[in-house]
């Protein structure tokens, strides 16, 4: 992708996180679920980690090869016209030339948004807000070197992980997200916040562009608009959909020998292969 290009998607993308109308970022695992996403009409798409990599034969985490993860990252923004942001879990390395490492492949391939998170799946724990902090940091000057202006989403997983009562872990994710904000991320992500009072809570403590996924229990995007929430991304929500379908598809086969599931609101042999052809413009 040339340069110019990408620093205009980076710059489009940012701009879609301006308060007053909510983004709606559908998370992709493959070529052709971005594409549908795209030519549904929506601005940007996202990679899933969890729905990508499990695609590939990996569980969510770090466990894939950083080449094959990137491999599948450029084939989506292959395939794409609109930007492509990319999970990249915790930065798939602990030193800055291990995270160096990352951005530089992620940039090449065409991703020009990071979501990085503060959750070790190795440990099973909170990075120390101190490394947290220093990875935005060092993401964000590395966009800069590589002179494209990445737009940071910093996730943090207190809500899940951090100790404490369910009012300290709230605490302490607004304690992160503000750190993380004052750190240059452009967005901020409290992973699990589904409650509207907390959402309303935590957006005004920030008053920052604020990410929430999709999950149940989360209130409709009108509500979410008037709480104040910048940014609503599926995550891995419709990977679990696609793959829900196909358990039923399986389950109504064998155990009732009929095909309605599989057949009713499917696309044809023609949609699926225009799936496969990139209007990268």
């Amino acid at each position: 992708m040339e340069k110019s290009l990408q620093k205009e998607k980076a710059e489009r993308f940012r701009a879609l996180h301006s308060r007053g109308r909510i983004l709606i970022l559908p998370n992709a695992w493959d070529v052709p679920s971005a594409r549908v996403f795209e030519d549904s009409g929506f601005p940007a798409v996202a990679t899933s980690s969890a729905g990508m990599m499990v695609s590939l034969g990996y569980p969510d985490g770090e466990s894939i090869p950083r080449d094959l993860y990137l491999s599948a990252v450029r084939r989506i923004s292959n395939s794409l016209s609109i930007p492509l942001s990319v999970d990249a879990v915790s930065g798939f390395g602990e030193t800055p030339v291990e995270i160096e490492s990352t951005i530089r492949g992620i940039i090449e391939s065409g991703g020009i948004g990071i979501n990085i998170e503060d959750y070790l799946t190795r440990s099973d724990s909170l990075r120390s807000l101190d490394t947290a902090v220093e990875r935005i940091k060092l993401i964000k000057k590395f966009g800069e070197k590589f002179d494209v202006p990445l737009v940071i989403n910093g996730r943090t997983d207190a809500l899940r992980h951090a100790p404490g009562s369910d009012e300290e872990r709230l605490k302490e994710a607004i304690l992160r997200a503000k750190a993380f904000r004052d750190a240059g991320a452009d967005c901020v992500y409290p992973m699990g916040l589904t409650d509207a009072t907390s959402i309303e809570t935590f957006v005004k403590e920030l008053d920052y562009p604020t990410n929430v996924m999709v999950r149940r229990g989360l209130p409709p995007i009108r509500e979410l608009e008037r709480l104040g929430v910048a940014r609503v991304s599926f995550g891995p929500s419709a990977s679990y959909a696609a793959m829900g379908l196909l358990k039923r598809v399986s389950r109504e086969i064998i155990e009732e020998g009929t095909y309605n599931s599989l057949v009713e609101g499917a696309i044809t042999f023609d949609e699926l292969n225009k799936l496969a052809s990139p209007h990268n413009i």
